[in-house]
Parts: C-alpha cells; sequence; structure tokens
C-alpha cells in the first residue's frame, strides 16, 4: 500500500543547518516559511499582553517566540502583542497579566515596564533573559519576591519535574538555565535535573506578582517537554480559576478516493460504539499526475467517482465523525513535492525536497504562482468537489504536512474560523513588516488557541502513529503516543489529541483510544470546541 508519512516536518522547534550556529543563546527553529502580513489580536482589557525583544543580530526570533505565546494565551482571550521597547507607563493596568519574553541578552527594559512590574498590581509571566534588570530597579528585590537571580547553568540538563511528572529537556540545549544566588520565600514551581549527578535546581519559581522561567521553553519542542509546564504555568497569569479536566481528540487522517471504504466503515463504527466522536481529515480530489502508482497511467479520482468511499464517509459521520477539509488534492502539480507527486505523498501549498546527503526533507518555499486568489481557488475547487459527492462542507481545515504560506492562509480564513493541525509563522506576520521566508516558528498547543491570523487552532499534540521511522524522524508507536498523554495531564485544561491514517491496523486505534481513556481522558467532538 502506498503511503509515506504524513508527520515528516521535523519536531517542533527543531534546530536546522542554516541556523545552527545561532543557536548557542537562542532557540531558533526551523519551520516552513510563509508570505504575507497579518494583524496581532486587538487587546481589551482583560486580556493579555504578550512583549518581546528585539534588538541585536537575532532580535527576529522575539517575534516569533510572541506569536507562540500569543496562540496559547489565545486560549485564554484577545491578547496583543509588541516590542518591550514601545511598552508605555500604565500600559500593564489595561491587562490581566503579561508574559515577556527575554531572547536578547541585555535587552534595554524600559524603566517603566520594570516600575509597573514591581507595582505588584498585575500577573507577570517573566521567560529568561533580563530578569536582572528587573532585579537591580529595586534594591529589596530579593527580600520581596524572595529570589535573587544568580548566572547560568550551562551543563547537561535532560529533565524537568513538574507536577511530580518528568518533562524532558533537549539535551544538546547549550543555552542554559538560570540559577539563584538564594531562593527563601519564593515558590519553587518546577525543577531541573543534572544529568551528572541527579541534583535539582529551580527551573520556574513564583514570588509575588512574578512567575520566571530560568529559560525559554519554546526552543527544541517535543510531545513530553517541559514547555508543558510553561503551558499550564500560562493559567496561573492569565486565567488561575481554571477547573482541571482533561479531553482527548482524535482524528482519521488523508480520508480521500483511494481509501479502503471497509476501513474507513469499521474505523468509524468502533469509534461511535465507543462513543468517541472524530474529526475525519477529507481531501476532496486524489491525483497521481504521472502514474506513480498505476504502471505510469495517470490517475484522477474526485470523491465523486467514489462513491463506495463517499457512502462510508457519510456512515462515518452518522458514528460521530466531523469532516475537516485536508486541502484540495494534498499534493502539487505533476512534480515530486517531496515524494511522488502524489495525494496525501506530497505537500500542496509549498515546495519541499529530500536532501539526498541528510535524508531530511528541506522546505523551498511557496509554490509557484502562490497567491491569494490562487489558494482560494484550490479551497473552492476542493468544496465543489465535496458538496458534488454529496457530503456536507466542512467547518475546518487542515494544511496537507501543516506547510502553507501566509496568503494561502488568508483564503482560508475567508472560508473557515478553525483550523486543526499544527501552526507555522513567519518573521514579520505579528510586526507587520516584510516577511522572512527564513525566519519561521512552528506552534504545537495542548490545548485550544488563537494564533495571529484569528484562526480558533486545536491541539494537536501528540502526533500520530508511525511504525517505522522516516526522513530521521523516528517510529512513534503506541507506547510512545500513550506516554505523551500521560505527561500532558500536567496541563490542567489540556488535551490529549491525536491522529491515524485510515490504513492503520483498527487495533492500533483501539489500543490509543482504550489507553487514553484509562488515564482519565474525555473523547470530545472537533465541533464541539
Amino acid at each position: 500500500m502506498h503511503r509515506v508519512t504524513n508527520a515528516f516536518p521535523a519536531r517542533h522547534g527543531d534546530v536546522s543547518a542554516a541556523f545552527a550556529a545561532a543557536r548557542a543563546r537562542f532557540g531558533v527553529v526551523s519551520s516552513p516559511p510563509a508570505q504575507g502580513a497579518a494583524q496581532p489580536q486587538a487587546g481589551t482589557a482583560g486580556g493579555a499582553l504578550v512583549l518581546y525583544d528585539t534588538t541585536g543580530p537575532w532580535g527576529w526570533l522575539g517575534e516569533l517566540y510572541a506569536m507562540n505565546v500569543g496562540s496559547l494565551a489565545g486560549h485564554f482571550g484577545a491578547w496583543t502583542a509588541h516590542p518591550v521597547a514601545t511598552y508605555a507607563a500604565g500600559e500593564l493596568s489595561s491587562y490581566a497579566g503579561v508574559i515577556y519574553v527575554g531572547s536578547t541578552f541585555d535587552e534595554p527594559i524600559p524603566t517603566a515596564f520594570l516600575d509597573d512590574v514591581l507595582q505588584g498590581t498585575k500577573p507577570v509571566m517573566w521567560i529568561d533573559d533580563n530578569i536582572w534588570q528587573l532585579a537591580a530597579r529595586s534594591p529589596s528585590f530579593a527580600t520581596t519576591y524572595g529570589f535573587d537571580p544568580w548566572y547560568y547553568d550551562t551543563t547537561d540538563v535532560a529533565e524537568v519535574d513538574y507536577k511530580a511528572t518528568t518533562l524532558t529537556r533537549y539535551l544538546p540545549d547549550a543555552a542554559g538555565i538560570m540559577t539563584y544566588s538564594s531562593v527563601t520565600t519564593a515558590a519553587v514551581l518546577a525543577t531541573a535535573v543534572h544529568v551528572a549527578d541527579g541534583s535539582t535546581f529551580p527551573w520556574a519559581v513564583r514570588g509575588g506578582n512574578v512567575t520566571y522561567l530560568g529559560e525559554n521553553p519554546m526552543s527544541y519542542v517535543t510531545a513530553n517537554d517541559r514547555y508543558l509546564a510553561f503551558c499550564d504555568l500560562l493559567f496561573d497569569t492569565l486565567a488561575p480559576a481554571t477547573a482541571t479536566q482533561h479531553r482527548a481528540l482524535i482524528r482519521i487522517e488523508d480520508v480521500g478516493s483511494d481509501a479502503d471504504p471497509q476501513m474507513l466503515t469499521a474505523m468509524g463504527k468502533y469509534l461511535g460504539s465507543q462513543k468517541v466522536p472524530f474529526g475525519i481529515a477529507l481531501i476532496p480530489h486524489y491525483l497521481d499526475p504521472t502514474g506513480y502508482y498505476n504502471g505510469g497511467v495517470a490517475q484522477d479520482i474526485p470523491l465523486a467517482q467514489a462513491p463506495l468511499v463517499a457512502s462510508a464517509v457519510k456512515r462515518m459521520l452518522t458514528e460521530g465523525g466531523v469532516l475537516v477539509m485536508h486541502g484540495y488534492t494534498h499534493q502539487y502539480a505533476a512534480v515530486a513535492n517531496p515524494y511522488t507527486g502524489v495525494t496525501a505523498d506530497d505537500a500542496e501549498f509549498y515546495l519541499a525536497h529530500v536532501d539526498a546527503t541528510t535524508n531530511s526533507v528541506i522546505w523551498d518555499g511557496p509554490v509557484s504562482g502562490d497567491s491569494q486568489a490562487w489558494a482560494d481557488g484550490r479551497i473552492n475547487a476542493g468544496l465543489q468537489d465535496i458538496k458534488t459527492a454529496g457530503l456536507p462542507a466542512p467547518a475546518m481545515f487542515e494544511y496537507p504536512h501543516y506547510f502553507g504560506s501566509a496568503v494561502d492562509s488568508r483564503a482560508v480564513l475567508a472560508h473557515f474560523a478553525t483550523t486543526y493541525h499544527r501552526g507555522l509563522y513567519a518573521d514579520g506576520l505579528l510586526s507587520g513588516g516584510p516577511i522572512d521566508e527564513t525566519h519561521v516558528i512552528g506552534v504545537m498547543l495542548p490545548y485550544v488557541g488563537r494564533d495571529v491570523f484569528g484562526f480558533k487552532v486545536l491541539p494537536e499534540n501528540l502526533g500520530d502513529y508511525e511504525p517505522l521511522p522516516y526522513n530521521n524522524n523516528p517510529a512513534r508507536l503506541v507506547p510512545d503516543m500513550l506516554q505523551s498523554a500521560q505527561v500532558n495531564l500536567v496541563v490542567r485544561d489540556g488535551f490529549a489529541s491525536f491522529f491515524v491514517h485510515w490504513y492503520d491496523d483498527l487495533s492500533v486505534v483501539q489500543q490509543l483510544v482504550a489507553g487514553v481513556k484509562a488515564q482519565g481522558y474525555t473523547f470530545v467532538s472537533p465541533s464541539a470546541l
């Protein structure tokens, strides 16, 4: 059976060779670029204020991290973001809380911001650099806040403990974690663990109105990462009264005209019997333009010409399925992009190739002729194919392989208010400046968020079942996914959200559903969020 992994993007926050030299102090990320500009969410009283750095040779990182924080803060309501350098005195009072991301060592911080933080009237999360400027602004800081920042420990740390749970940390991360000359009355919220001897030191502390994270948790993020502690601690800053609940999502991936109707029916019937609602990532039009899997004879099969598949999908809808538009053809033209040119193997809205030396997928940029009109045409064509097949219009969208440009996203936004994938965002989207396609961040959400485009973004944080390694991505088996679900329980309003392909053995789905339920998660419909 043909198929290559749908998860060939490297893990969120991974580092490309092009950016490796920048990694010593910063969480440089390698994800697909985007184009165009988008406006940040408008700030309102009670929302979140996100402040970020902009100076120095790596100042562009600040905007990327701010988009990550903003997408998370969107879980709690409106958010706005701007450089810390433009902070105005008293601005903090208009928000429920503020998150400052220190990504530039010794970024000039306005004294107005320091003084407003020290007023102690609003909760503040301070991430990584420049906490020493806040401490220096108050002669009694160590006494008032109960901790005194000291220096960065750059020895090996591969584990952060939070809520009696072991979270992972990428071992080669040499950026360091802040240590303290003293921690007295401050609460230690999470601890870092030295590889060498198992000794610990604070990873996150809280004193007064300030929660401080001793490193940037948005670099080198994986499904079991200390990033989850950061995501949970945001509740203390923005919504401390949030009740604990743990929900789950499952999506059946790459359902197109070539799918096996019996396998679709079996999956839908099982999930319905378990009262497990599910998403159906539907590809409206199957193309094999070079006959790659058909003896050199091209295939062009819209859903309406695969009536058994369309009927099976209709039955799945009666079992609790919800349609998600997964692109139009899930491939681009009659070229390998990067594999075969065939539906479900390749990307649709972005160009890519496989590097022969490293066996890694390299993302090359938007497709030729990329524009909002081009993307809108593909979306309209896909919606028409779905309608012709007698299926209802989907209410949410998922990029094939998660990759699409900013102009594509504006076209998507004209049709869909909700996306169901991991978002990818380029430098310049937040500030409205020129888009830099070489500076991009991938954002993984453990709960529903709202991104810089204004999309409601459903979480997809456990990844998918992959029985074999591919393109430097390891195999991901049922025990791996269940371990990630267990770890994600540290997030008080978090999800266990994952996908399987229609051709995966039903026993895999059964094991995952049973295992996730046993951990205390409740499956909900994507349409209910």
